[in-house]
């Protein structure tokens, strides 16, 4: 796949025009302020502190890296020109290479349009077509919208590890959900 290449573009519920495409190097600001709108919001995800600019540039090389392997499907929403979105899917090895594991984030204002439900549309066209069996992702007890989310697409919660978060003075659990393609 292209980095940067267009692979899919539709009309979000609130009329605005949304691009998926592969990343590329030149998203790496783009990237570094999504990421750390997630952590300013509090938003459900695993990190709480914000990102360095080098920190960022090295995860992206390694994404991009695993990316050009074969080893992660990653793709990036972006509207009028600015990263908004990231989705990926990652492939299993060995025993476990007929399973995926998915990962989706959606900056605050592009919420509730319809960007998250499409990324894991894509998602899962992908997977069916690389032959994949089983797809997995792991979600914050708390975080009731992206379940509901998941569960709506054909998600099952197949686990829970209690206590995996500490969030606020709160546990929570992390919930394991998997989809059988």
């Amino acid at each position: 796949m292209n980095a940067g290449k267009a692979t899919h573009h539709f009309i979000a519920k609130d009329g605005r025009e949304v691009i998926f495409r592969p990343p590329r190097w030149e998203d790496l600001d783009d990237l570094l302020g999504f990421i750390n709108s997630l952590v300013e919001e509090g938003a459900e995800i695993l990190r709480n502190q914000k990102v360095t600019r080098d920190e960022e540039a090295d995860w992206l090389g390694r994404k991009l890296a695993d990316m050009a392997k074969g080893n992660l499907f990653w793709l990036v929403a972006e509207v009028d020109g600015t990263v908004i979105a990231s989705s990926e899917l990652k492939t299993g090895t060995g025993y476990s290479s007929h399973v995926g594991e998915i990962g989706v984030g959606v900056k605050r204002e592009y919420r509730d349009v319809g960007v998250g439900t499409e990324l894991l549309n894509a998602l899962l066209s992908h997977a069916k077509t690389i032959g994949l069996e089983l797809l997995t992702l792991t979600v914050s007890s708390s975080n009731k919208r992206a379940i509901h989310v998941y569960e709506r697409i054909g998600f099952e919660e197949t686990g829970r590890i209690p206590h995996n978060l500490f969030k606020n003075g709160t546990y929570r659990d992390s919930i394991i959900m998997t989809k059988i393609l």
